[in-house]
């Protein structure tokens, strides 16, 4: 009995080595066949290499749009917008929900039927889709905002709704 149980052992061993090795394989040829990884990135708003491009014509002149990551047109893009000194964001509306932090100056944002939201260097902000906004870059300096947004690009105009 004694016997079996030895050979019963060895046999578990064998096995057990024989998966191990088998699961390493098929790791191992997995992990060479994944797709390259991603590269991680950063930027600053003042970063040279930023392509600052033109934002829609509805909103201020000076106005600047840089694509951080992602595609404008596919889900899930970030993008800094640079706002002019004491200029005005008309009532506009995103498609997407967007996060945003601003980066610099100081921003006053307006949701309709909220009360005006005043940000400031590492301010944290949420704006549901589709909800109509607008804003005032009331520093002395551009407004510049970090924005993530779930859909791809857009801003619509709004006309306002109140007379």
């Amino acid at each position: 009995m004694s016997h079996q149980t030895l050979i019963g052992r060895s046999f578990h061993a064998a096995l057990r080595s024989s998966l191990l090795s088998l699961l390493g394989l098929v790791g191992s040829s997995a992990y060479a066949q994944a797709p390259a990884q991603e590269q991680a990135l950063t930027w600053t708003a003042r970063d040279t290499q930023l392509k600052w491009g033109p934002c829609p014509p509805f909103l201020p002149k000076g106005c600047g749009i840089a694509v951080l990551h992602g595609d404008p047109a596919k889900d899930n893009v970030d993008v800094f917008l640079k706002v002019p000194a004491k200029s005005t964001l008309p009532l506009h509306r995103h498609t997407s929900a967007e996060r945003m932090v601003l980066v610099a100056g100081e921003l006053h944002v307006t949701y309709d039927n909220q009360k005006t939201a005043i940000l400031r260097s590492g301010t944290y902000a949420y704006g549901p889709a589709n909800r109509p906004h607008k804003g005032f870059c009331a520093s002395a300096v551009p407004c510049v905002l970090f924005i993530a947004f779930e859909s791809p690009l857009d801003a619509v105009p709004v006309e306002s709704t109140k007379k």
